[in-house]
């Protein structure tokens, strides 16, 4: 359908009446919708400002919630429970909680035991999980969601008998009557088979006369049936990546794992076995030169062999039977191996001696060495008896991880990545540091590989002199190149089985790295799986969770080369000593394989005869708790003697050394070179070094250093680093008071340990990152303890506010930027969120105990105190005497508790305080501040307060830092806050007295001060700038839940007027603006967004003087007698109480505004990122469950009225999606008198006013169209992509959908005509934007998507393999035409997909493509009912105006349109109703007003008729039925509808390719049995002409169906024609056209004669209607005139009583049936006449060549047979009747100078196109010699 036809919905509104022109021109000059849009409120505030909002605790006291009934109840005041606290506990991975028992414990080892076994301390917002922060509506919500739609049936997707009802079904014999069954030019067949047929069911109610309320009661009650509940869940979800208040609840802190290995030992087994054979598994990464992960040892060796050392060992522990372990790596990378390093009892002899037999010897030989291995045996035996404590290195191999990975290859790997799930938000955030560290080259995952069993078969024998770490890693790094020199080398042949596999999450009988059982543990008696702890290659980011306490260590070498005596086979026996004697040896050696689980001393391996043996051995030991001066580490040389010699002892002690664990209060690790002692050393040493001489002692080798050794303690108590133990020990000796204490070289007293704590705090920003973040939440903890309770030294409490919170600045910084890799999207760390939300806690308070109430606060006085405050502190709001002021001292109980009682008794006054006065810090008359003696209560701060403070006062580099994280501060004072209300009790308290005002002055400085930042740094640094806005604004949303509403939103207030006083002068407004939007967007995501917005107080209307333009020209309404109620204005516009009131929801929609408007900066991002926030909230709404009440749902629905305005004004710049591609403009209901009366301001007045006011006829361009194009000056600006308008109209349509309907229709009673015309057309755009597209359209879609994949593949497999060049590649791009026309230059658009794809998957399964058909469906008939319920609206509320016709030809354009636009069966149901109930209350609509609407009608209700969806077509016949009937009632026949329905019959069947003949048939037979049980009009013709008209269509249908069979035969196709051209004998423009269509397919067969008589036929038709139309004496009178040519022209006679007079509008108009198209008809039946037929061509050559014959004579010449007597005669009296005729008008027309070059043009276009019709008919069969033509 043509645009101007679709959208031309008040085409014909002309009935101007007097009121109407009056109220017209009232408002002429109110301008266009956007005009002084910026400028209009009714409070005189504009909207680029932002209005000052209530009081909103004052609204509250004034309206409790108990005023409210029922559900509405809970919108007007937060829930109770809003805010609770809870002890979650803290997750212990272990069944032991493995933190030491109590006892004598320091001050460090128990703050961190309290540290790991405390619960965490959460303050929840109950309803916080309802925002659309933490549950955002989502592509997989929305899915999950849509499960249980109904299946929407649509013809467009039916195909054959598809969705048919079993009335469907009948046989084929009952669908058409057959021509050659009976004879031609007799109805007798239609008649017999339309009367066979079956007709569909009957509407049950439908003839019955019921009053139009009860009608259109019934209908909407019908309506509300199988509706959707939630509009947007059927739309898809908003963009993700616009949800900048997306937010998450950090997940609790836990234990640090990389990606988990498990590795199985399986077997191993040798040639030989003679021996016990151990092993032990670690890993190394050969790039970064470092063993990543401790020992494991395992034991294979069969129970015989292993009896072999029971001499030696006790019942060996359960843990040390361990065969599995589970290998942590944090960085994956391919130079990481598996080292297995294979060990045996000592024994006589080198390494490569003890492996010869190993080498040589075969198990095939066995026979033949028999005696060889029993004497090997032997000596083994006696071996393990003497020497089975020691153990000798024998060999080693080593496994390559990253071959067994990419051999195997990669677990449920799909090769298609295409096809894989793209993570979600959360799994992107949650993202660890080893989902990062591997990338590029070192590409590696080992956590996601198929298992591998391996079997390794050769080992290297060990070298003696190639022992250490830095020798392996050369083996290790020669093993990867191909030419390996230890492939040449004999290797040592056994074989071990070993599986490798990724670990489960969840391992049975697995033990922690402490033999702690994890759970689950099902059975203590299973062989367990042993953790083996980590060594990260690099450093790992994660804070302590868990006790842990251990140290490893590892000797290196030994140099007794100087050694003088027998010391060549050394061993190194290690002790951990908590005395000097022997029995203080505490057993914390963990055992290796098969043996005790802890052990109080462990040996290294012998390298036999070597003075100077290297070591690889690790020894690991449990540190105890408490670790003292006297606690070290003994070691103790030893020569061991192989050979059993008389008196020769087995093991000689050959010397001693040893290390103290503790120097200076810190636990000594690292690289030791030491000293050996020849002698026992003396008593008292441990508390010396052994690099202090003592006297008396033997060293050797001068007392140098001759042994090395490296202590490595994983400790959760030990920071090892000097910076934090400096600080902790200060900390906790201030804590105990245990003065004078040494700290180092250092005695600190009372005197000098403030002046050391100051210079720790100071200091610790220079602490190594790693142990910074392991113990970050100790020292964050710290240092609020610092805060809160400020020491007191000498008596004194000292004030360290200002350093600790420097101090904690710089530790956030710092662990911020060591864990850069895993910010989230926002650039929080998530380890301080973490601490924040789980782990801090008000030091002292019990969370456990809510009703405790703190100590009471005590003031501190400062021992350096810096600045005050500045003068901008002191903002809006102050109080009496603050508590968070560091510089005054109060005694509690002495003036605020006397202001406070005043508080509770009055108001508070913001505006006055002692803050401004003389008595402020630095007044003249300034308080005297001096220290207060501590009176024995703990001094106590708030925490948040002196946060806020120091924040304020800070210098300018703390101040940069705490920027840069001001998220973190923020988040620490909300929670400080909400534990000072929940322990303190102080929730019921009133919101104005919960916090002084001196903190809420410093929160005021603060959110300007951010808010400063923040506009002044947007264009200089805007990545920090996006930190601080959001920042800001979460803090301000969480202060809303806790602190005094009206007062935060005057913050807001404050901001805003900020931003718009940087807007005026910014170099890039659109920056921001946006920044602007981001800020509303998080306001606006508070769970209680509704509650805050007080949806239940009534708007009080403007009170104003100057009020509104918008408010103006609605001041008299259209629709209604009585003025407009201001109050339903103000709710349906931006106005000053809307905004005033509702002022978040005022805050959204004037950003919205703004953003629309044409002049808008940025327009197209800005419109997306503002009707985004709405689409998101709006779907928030949709799935919250506490707004599923209708009552409720409309008062949520009452907060975005102004948006029904805001898009009504934006039509002209929506996506026009009604129109033709390509085209830009939109066809709305913009009057042009509006447009000028934007440009026209001065005092001139508008020519259109003038107009109306004489009374003359309003000017073209002002009349009130709704269909009226939009001016140039309106349509400028930025229009909004397809996308944002569909986001936008499906807004709207939630509005209309949930909104009052009594409200709605208040507001449409308000409206201005020009008002209600342009909501008139947004109605009908939301029907075209949502309009279905089909199942075909979704394939259609894919398949388009998936080749231009291909395309893209294909080129890329060009650009790989050089085909094509950059140049040829940058031309044809150039040379490409966007599909998209002239838009930006942009890589890609989403705004140019009218709905985004919901999966970056390229190709999509059929279950898919079904699901977006089913989600499409449903929404386009949600929309289609939600128009549908607001046109029933705007029914009601003009049926009594004054201008109801103009609006209701509209409203019913409007279904028209809907229904003829793809729409599903539910809602043509519905539409149809509709249309039946509008046509029975305003009949005049169709049948006395424009024509055009009552054939639209019946062509779109006939359409219907034929649908293959019996529902569809069962009330599209009722409502033909009754609209035939309507008709008749009106002038007792319906021949308008007759001929009208005739003719969409006609165009129905030449233009619809789908049509279904077959179901038409059906409805027809319908229609007919409602005639016949229509009681009411049984006494009177009218089921006697439904009868003629349904057998007159069936006739029609059935010939034009068998047309299209016979186009080969022209006699039955000329028989077929003339039978439709008599069934339109009640159509005359269609009888003439089937004329003109016979006439042409006889001369294309040559039947000139034929022709003539169709054309004369035709002639006498339209004299027939000229007669009638006027009497003219030159005219023939009507057909009779031509009876004497044919006989059979008087079938052309209008003497039936139901044919239309030809001046109905519309009929009989064309240009035949005019006086010069009959002379013309009659020229062209004369020129048939002259042609030489073929009876005739015969004797037409000889007669020309006798004499000259005129065409008159010709026409009279003998011919030689009857037919060519009749052809002369009929020739003659035509050329008569033409000349007659042609002198007739020549006489009439002597005056018209133009009448003989209008005539000849008239016969030009005649003889061009005279006769020729409808394309593809043939013509008639010649008639015999003795026949008249077949008319």
């Amino acid at each position: 359908m043509a645009a101007s036809e679709r959208r031309a919905f008040a085409h014909k509104i002309n009935r101007t009446v007097a009121a109407e022109v009056r109220k017209q021109v009232s408002r002429e000059r109110s301008g266009s919708p956007h005009s002084s849009r910026r400028s209009s409120s009714s409070l005189g505030v504009p909207l680029t400002e932002v209005i000052e909002p209530l009081d909103f605790e004052d609204v509250l006291l004034s309206r409790p919630p108990e005023v409210e009934p029922g559900p509405l109840r809970d919108l007007i005041e937060f829930p109770e429970d809003d805010l609770e606290l809870l002890k979650q506990p803290r997750e212990c991975r272990t069944t032991e909680s493995g933190v030491p028992e109590d006892g004598k414990l320091d001050a460090q080892v128990r703050a961190a035991v309290e540290m790991y076994s405390e619960d965490w301390v959460i303050v929840r917002r109950r309803y916080q999980h309802l925002s659309t922060a933490y549950s955002p509506v989502t592509t997989e919500t929305l899915r999950e969601r849509q499960k249980g739609l109904t299946c929407q049936v649509f013809e467009q997707d039916t195909s054959g008998d598809e969705r048919m009802g079993p009335e469907d079904t009948d046989d084929s014999q009952h669908c058409s009557g057959s021509p050659e069954d009976t004879p031609r030019s007799s109805g007798a067949s239609g008649i017999f088979s339309l009367r066979n047929l079956a007709s569909d069911s009957l509407l049950p109610a439908l003839l019955e006369r019921a009053a139009p309320e009860d009608v259109d009661r019934r209908n909407e009650a019908l309506r509300r049936q199988q509706r959707a509940p939630a509009l947007l869940t059927l739309y898809p979800a908003p963009d993700e990546d616009e949800a900048v208040e997306r937010c998450s609840l950090p997940e609790p802190p836990r234990e640090h794992f990389g990606q988990r290995i498990l590795v199985k030992c399986l077997s191993l087994k040798f040639e030989i076995e003679i021996e016990p054979i151990f092993g032990s598994l670690a890993l190394y990464d050969v790039r970064e030169k470092k063993k990543i992960s401790e020992n494991f040892y395992f034991d294979l060796n069969s129970d015989s062999v292993k009896g072999l050392l029971r001499a030696h060992g006790a019942h060996p522990a359960i843990s040390t039977l361990a065969r599995s372990a589970v290998f942590s790596v944090t960085y994956p990378s391919p130079d990481i191996f598996l080292v297995v390093k294979l060990e045996k009892v000592l024994q006589q002899g080198d390494i490569s001696e003890c492996c010869e037999p190993y080498m040589v010897m075969k198990e095939a030989d066995t026979v033949k060495n028999k005696e060889k291995l029993e004497r090997l045996r032997l000596a083994a035996e006696q071996f393990c008896t003497r020497l089975g404590r020691y153990r000798m290195p024998f060999a080693w191999t080593a496994v390559h991880l990253a071959n067994i990975v990419s051999s195997v290859g990669s677990q449920d790997r799909d090769s298609d990545s295409e096809g894989e799930r793209r993570p979600t938000w959360a799994e992107r955030r949650r993202r660890g540091p080893q989902d990062r560290g591997c990338s590029g080259d070192d590409a590696c995952s080992f956590s996601s590989f198929r298992p591998a069993t391996l079997t390794v078969t050769n080992f290297f024998k060990q070298e003696a002199e190639r022992l250490s770490d830095e020798d392996l890693f050369k083996f290790l790094a020669d093993m990867r190149r191909p030419s390996s020199l230890l492939r040449r080398l004999r290797p040592v042949t056994a074989q071990l089985k070993i599986d490798i596999s990724p670990a489960p999450e969840k391992l049975h009988f697995c033990l922690s790295p402490e033999l702690l059982h994890v759970k689950p543990y099902p059975d203590p008696r299973g062989r367990p799986t042993k953790e083996v702890l980590e060594f990260p290659a690099r450093e790992v980011y994660a804070p302590h969770t868990s006790y842990r306490n251990l140290l490893f260590v590892y000797p290196h070498s030994l140099n007794f080369s100087s050694r003088q005596g027998s010391v060549r086979n050394l061993a190194v026996r290690i002790q951990y000593m908590a005395g000097e004697d022997q029995s203080q040896a505490l057993p914390v050696i963990f055992g290796k394989s098969s043996c005790s689980e802890f052990a109080r001393e462990a040996f290294t391996p012998v390298v036999y005869h070597n003075k100077s043996p290297e070591f690889y051995e690790e020894f690991k030991l449990r540190l105890p708790a408490c670790v003292t001066e006297n606690h070290h580490l003994f070691f103790t040389f030893y020569h061991v003697s192989c050979q059993p010699r008389p008196g020769t002892a087995l093991e000689t002690p050959v010397g001693f050394t040893w290390i103290p664990l503790l120097q200076h209060g810190r636990l000594r690790t690292g690289p030791f070179c030491l000293p050996v002692s020849v002698d026992q050393p003396p008593p008292s040493y441990s508390v010396l070094t052994p690099d202090v001489a003592l006297p008396g002692m033997r060293w050797v080798d001068g007392h140098k250093g001759v042994f090395s050794v490296e202590l490595t303690a994983v400790s959760s108590v030990h920071p090892q680093d000097p910076y934090l133990d400096k600080f902790f020990t200060l900390v906790h000796v201030l804590e105990e008071g245990t003065f004078p204490f040494r700290l180092k070289e250092t005695v600190l007293s009372e005197a000098t340990v403030e002046q050391e704590l100051r210079a720790s705090l100071a200091a610790l920003r220079l602490a190594s990152p790693e142990p910074l973040v392991a113990f970050s939440h100790h020292v964050l903890d710290k240092l609020v303890r610092l805060v809160v309770r400020p020491p007191i030294i000498g008596g004194q409490i000292v004030n360290l506010g200002r350093g600790a919170f420097e101090a904690m600045a710089h530790v956030a910084s710092l662990v911020h930027r060591s864990l850069e890799t895993v910010q989230d999207s926002r650039g929080h760390c998530p380890l301080l969120a973490a601490y924040v939300y789980h782990a801090f806690r008000l030091p002292g308070g019990d969370p456990g105990l809510p009703g405790g109430v703190p100590p009471p606060t005590v003031q501190a006085a400062t021992l350096a105190r810096g600045s005050g405050r500045p003068t901008s502190l002191y903002l809006t709001r102050s109080r009496s005497i603050s508590s968070s002021n560091p510089d005054l001292a109060v005694v509690p109980g002495s003036v605020d508790d006397e202001v406070s009682r005043i508080l509770a008794t009055k108001g508070v006054d913001r505006s006055h305080s002692w803050v401004n006065s003389a008595y402020a810090p630095g007044g003249s008359k300034a308080v005297l501040r001096r220290p207060l003696p501590y009176c024995g209560a703990e001094p106590r701060q708030l925490l948040h307060e002196e946060l806020a403070l120091q924040w304020v006062v800070s210098g300018s580099a703390v101040r940069e830092v705490a920027l840069q994280h001001a998220w973190f501060f923020f988040r620490l004072m909300i929670k400080s806050m909400q534990l000072h209300l929940l322990l303190g009790q102080r929730l019921d308290t009133p919101r104005k007295l919960r916090f002084p005002g001196r903190f809420l002055d410093d929160i005021a400085a603060l959110v300007a001060s951010v808010g400063l930042e923040v506009v002044t740094r947007v264009h200089k640094d805007m990545e920090l700038a996006e930190r601080l806005n959001a920042s800001l604004a979460f803090f301000l949303s969480d202060l809303l839940s806790i602190a005094d509403r009206g007062y935060i939103f005057s913050l807001v207030r404050a901001h805003y007027k900020q931003v718009t006083t940087r807007l005026q002068s910014a170099p890039n407004p659109a920056a921001l603006l946006t920044l602007r939007m981001d800020f509303t967007r998080i306001l606006c995501s508070h769970e209680h967004y509704v509650t805050l917005n007080l949806p239940c107080c009534p708007l009080s209307p403007p009170a104003s003087p100057s009020p509104s333009v918008s408010s103006t020209a609605s001041q008299s309404s259209t629709f209604s007698s009585q003025a407009p109620d201001p109050k339903v204005t103000s709710m349906f516009e931006l106005s000053g109480p809307f905004r005033q009131q509702h002022f978040l929801s005022g805050l959204l929609l004037t950003e919205l505004a703004l953003a629309l408007e044409p002049d808008a900066e940025g327009a197209s991002l800005l419109h997306k990122k503002a009707i985004g926030v709405v689409h998101s909230l709006l779907c928030s709404h949709d799935v919250d469950s506490r707004y599923t009440e209708p009552t409720v749902k409309a008062k949520v629905a009452e907060l975005y009225l102004p948006l029904l305005s805001l898009a009504r004004d934006t039509l002209p710049r929506l996506h026009g999606f009604a129109e033709g591609s390509g085209q830009r403009s939109r066809l709305a209901s913009m009057l042009d008198s509006d447009t000028e009366g934007e440009a026209d301001v001065g005092g001139t007045i508008n020519p259109c006013v003038a107009m109306a006011i004489a009374g003359g006829p309003l000017a073209p361009g002002s009349r009130t169209s709704i269909s009226q194009g939009p001016s140039t000056a309106a349509r400028s600006g930025c229009p909004l992509s397809a996308e944002s308008s569909r986001t936008l109209l499906v807004c709207v349509l939630w509005v209309l959908k949930n909104a009052d309907a009594a409200l709605l229709q208040r507001w449409t009673a308000d409206l201005a005509l020009p008002q209600l015309g342009r909501l008139l057309d947004l109605l009908y755009l939301c029907l075209a934007a949502f309009e279905y597209k089909g199942k075909k359209a979704f394939e259609r879609i894919n398949s388009l998507t998936f080749k231009k994949s291909l395309d893209m593949k294909a080129r890329l497999e060009e650009a790989i393999l050089g085909t094509i060049g950059a140049r040829q590649e940058m031309v044809r791009r150039s040379r490409e035409r966007s599909p998209f026309g002239n838009q930006e230059n942009v890589r890609w658009r989403k705004s140019v997909t009218h709905w985004r794809q919901t999966s970056d998957r390229v190709d999509k399964t059929k279950d898919e493509m079904e699901h977006e058909a089913l989600v499409d469906g449903n929404l386009a008939t949600e929309a289609s009912l939600v128009v549908l319920d607001m046109l029933e609206i705007i029914v009601q509320t003009v049926m009594l105006s004054e201008a109801r016709e103009s609006v209701l030809s509209a409203v019913l354009k409007v279904v028209l349109y809907s229904l003829g636009s793809a729409q599903s069966a539910l809602f043509l149901q519905h539409g149809l109703a509709t249309q039946r109930a509008l046509v029975s209350k305003f009949p005049e609509l169709l049948f006395e007003e424009d024509t055009e609407l009552c054939a639209d009608l019946c062509l779109r209700l006939l359409r219907h008729c034929g649908s293959r969806v019996s529902a569809i077509r069962t009330h599209a016949s009722a409502s033909l039925y009754l609209l035939m009937r309507q008709n008749f009632e009106i002038g007792h026949n319906f021949a308008r509808v007759k001929m009208l329905v005739t003719m969409s019959l006609s165009s129905l069947v030449g233009t619809t390719q789908s049509f279904s003949e077959e179901h038409l048939r059906r409805s027809l037979k319908t229609i007919l049995t409602y005639a016949e049980e229509d009681i009411g009009l049984r006494e009177s013709t009218f089921a006697e002409q439904v009868q003629d008209l349904m057998f007159n269509l069936h006739m029609i249908l059935t010939d034009t169906v068998k047309m299209k069979e016979h186009q080969e035969d022209p006699e039955m196709l000329m028989d077929l024609m003339y039978r439709i051209a008599r069934g339109y004998q009640g159509s005359p423009d269609l009888r003439l056209t089937w004329l003109q269509n016979m006439a042409g397919k006889h001369a294309e067969l040559g039947n000139h004669a034929e022709a003539a008589q169709c054309m004369v036929h035709a002639a006498a038709l339209v004299a027939e209607y000229l007669a009638l139309l006027e009497d003219s004496r030159h005219l023939p009178v009507g057909c009779v005139s031509f009876q004497n040519v044919s006989s059979n022209v008087l079938e052309e006679s209008a003497i039936s009583d139901d044919i239309l007079s030809p001046d109905e509008e519309g009929f009989c108009s064309g240009k035949n049936f005019t006086e010069l198209g009959l002379v013309g008809l009659l020229e062209q039946a004369a020129a048939y006449f002259t042609m030489p037929t073929e009876t005739t061509r015969s004797w037409l050559p000889c007669m020309g060549s006798c004499r000259r014959l005129s065409p008159r004579s010709c026409t009279r010449a003998p011919a030689g047979s009857a037919y060519s007597g009749h052809i002369s005669e009929w020739a003659s009296m035509v050329h008569d009747l033409v000349t007659w005729m042609n002198k007739s008008l020549c006489t009439r027309s002597r005056q018209s100078q133009s009448w003989q070059r209008s005539r000849t043009d008239w016969r030009h276009v005649l003889a061009l196109g005279g006769g020729t019709g409808h394309v593809g008919y043939s013509g008639l069969p010649q008639p015999g010699p003795e026949s008249t033509p077949c008319l």
